[in-house]
């Protein structure tokens, strides 16, 4: 109880962009299997293609299966999944793992869903991730990858819901900027 109390002082007050990343990294599981679907609608919300994944993390390896098949993500982790908004990133959350980071501090104290937070940004060649993460929980908000200073895609959670004894999100939103649609992530089960 006192640890999740200086936890959450920490995080609110004076915490590092790495002792804020190292926090979104420890709420990912490390050895995971997550099945759902990666549904793209339009702007009206109707469906217009679903899929199936599974995505498997053991001993530090990410496999993912769209349909039944294999994805190999491209040498990026940039390539859209079946033509979706939906990247190897996006499902992955690999940018968290990237070690160049820094805050962005013009965007200190934005909220996101009612909860204060700070923004990290996230580098790895010319790619770039801003991330949004609760000052009071360490979990990440939202992201969105930049094109320059510009948000080209945005990624963020509409659901959680309890897998055994671990909270997380199990419905996300992945829009591409101007493109007309978005693409809904579920998880459905989490093994």
């Amino acid at each position: 109880m006192i640890t999740a109390i200086l936890a959450s002082f920490l995080l609110s007050t004076n915490a590092t962009p790495s002792e804020l990343v190292m926090s979104c990294r420890r709420m990912l599981p490390a050895n995971v299997e997550l099945n759902g679907r990666v549904i793209l609608r339009n702007r009206r919300g109707i469906s217009q293609a679903e899929h199936d994944y599974v995505l498997k993390r053991r001993g530090g390896k990410t496999d993912l299966s769209i349909d039944g098949s294999p994805f190999v993500p491209g040498n990026d982790g940039n390539s859209s999944i079946c033509n979706t908004d939906v990247t190897w990133s996006d499902i992955t959350l690999d940018y968290l793992y990237w070690n160049d980071f820094a805050f962005d501090t013009t965007r200190e104290g934005e909220t996101v869903h009612g909860q204060v937070c700070a923004v990290v940004l996230l580098k790895k060649g010319d790619r770039t991730v801003r991330v949004w993460v609760d000052r009071k929980t360490g979990a990440m908000m939202q992201a969105e990858e930049l094109k320059g200073d510009k948000p080209v895609r945005r990624l963020w959670g509409t659901r959680i819901k309890k897998f055994g004894e671990r909270w997380m999100a199990n419905q996300m939103e992945v829009e591409t900027i101007g493109s007309g649609h978005r693409t809904k992530i579920t998880v459905e089960d989490v093994k």
